[in-house]
């Protein structure tokens, strides 16, 4: 199978580090040009050469009008765009929830996505198509207590995401959303740390606990992901739009 990347003008928010970082790598592994963006100056220094990077908060609409500016002129065009970039938000119930944390968690799930893909669309259609992948969750499909923004921003993403492969098939622009599971990583270690305070827990427990939903009883990596988005980008995945893909060992349900 070929997944060949190379002449692929590629976009990855958030990708100075962790899933993003990853993506991006793999991506010019294979051939690509790579642009990205992150909000920490620290990692987007830390990348290979070959990769240009911006310090650009997507939830920022001027941020987001740079960015586009930064691609053009360092890419040419754009024919792929991986719209990596997302936090976690706050955890705890709902009547306990800071209003500025949910927008903020919105802000830069939702908003975000949107801000990117408005002005990625046209530059893709230009190109004569290509792939839009977004970055949802096993959130975006399973309930998930104590983590309300983070599930409705990540359930939003596969309503977008469907909704745009209807909407830019004709233009040949493929729309997909994966949806990963337990991440291996620094932020599912601060998720844990947060609901172990909630919950008056251990650490080692509430992740004894994650991992009893997943049928294989395992974290994924971002690799994983990674490679899901090479093929979504590439040959084997030209006729795949319109779809939520979940890499997540088999999760079945959330805690």
């Amino acid at each position: 199978m070929d997944v060949s990347a190379k002449g692929l003008r590629v976009l990855v928010t958030a990708g100075g580090a962790g899933i993003g970082r990853v993506i991006a790598k793999t991506f010019l592994e294979h051939g690509a040009r790579v642009q990205v963006c992150d909000v920490d100056e620290k990692a987007l220094a830390s990348l290979p050469k070959e990769i240009f990077g911006l310090k650009a908060d997507v939830a920022n609409l001027s941020d987001v009008d740079k960015l586009f500016e930064e691609v053009k002129k360092n890419l040419g065009g754009l024919d792929v765009l991986v719209n990596n970039a997302g936090i976690a938000g706050p955890t705890g119930k709902v009547e306990d929830i800071d209003p500025k944390d949910w927008d903020r968690c919105i802000a830069v799930d939702v908003n975000g996505m949107f801000y990117c893909t408005r002005k990625g669309m046209p530059m893709i259609k230009a190109a004569g198509g290509g792939s839009i992948i977004n970055l949802s969750s096993a959130a975006g499909r399973l309930a998930f207590p104590m983590r309300t923004p983070y599930s409705f921003a990540k359930f939003g993403v596969v309503g977008f995401t469907e909704s745009l492969a209807a909407e830019a098939g004709p233009d040949k622009v493929r729309v997909n959303c994966i949806q990963p599971g337990v991440v291996e990583g620094d932020r599912i270690e601060r998720v844990i740390a947060a609901k172990s305070q909630r919950l008056g827990i251990s650490f080692d427990e509430v992740k004894a606990k994650m991992l009893e939903g997943v049928s294989m009883r395992t974290t994924v990596s971002p690799q994983d992901i990674a490679n899901t988005a090479l093929f979504l980008a590439t040959e084997g995945g030209k006729h795949i739009s319109g779809q939520a893909i979940s890499v997540c060992g088999g999760t079945r349900y959330l805690v």
